[in-house]
């Protein structure tokens, strides 16, 4: 269920369906996630910015990004003001969501067992995002 709250991006849900692939639909307007391993963003090491698939708001940098072994593209930290929590007690798990600021779109979870120095892992679907390459 999504927050109740008004973003400074909004849409029907008839838009964000014609706005969004359906498999970004299923986790960015229904709170699913994609299968592990799944998303080309997994691999993504040039220097760059990973968006939201829903507005375009830059979410994460890849300097901030590790390989954790899960499956799911992970960073330490969001850049400053991109993103926003809330408790998800979907699944029989109390977890933090992690959904963007700008549109309210699912992105992933974040978690407290990320390396040095913020100790976050951020496990976000590589589906709700889009990445752009720093120029050359």
């Amino acid at each position: 269920m999504m927050l109740e709250k008004t973003y400074p991006v909004t849409h029907s849900d008839g838009e964000w369906r014609r706005l969004l692939t359906p498999e970004q639909y299923y986790v960015m307007r229904a709170h699913g996630t994609e299968a592990p391993g799944s998303c080309a963003l997994l691999a993504e090491k040039r220097h760059g910015r990973f968006t939201c698939a829903g507005c375009d708001t830059a979410l994460f940098e890849t300097k901030l990004k590790f390989e954790s072994g899960t499956g799911w593209p992970s960073f330490n930290d969001p850049i400053e003001g991109s993103v926003e929590t809330t408790v998800d007690r979907g699944h029989g798990m109390i977890r933090t969501e992690v959904h963007c600021a700008t549109c309210g779109s699912h992105l992933g979870h974040v978690f407290p067992d990320g390396p040095p120095p913020t100790h976050q892992r951020y496990c976000i679907n590589g589906i709700a995002m889009n990445f752009t390459p720093d120029p050359a």
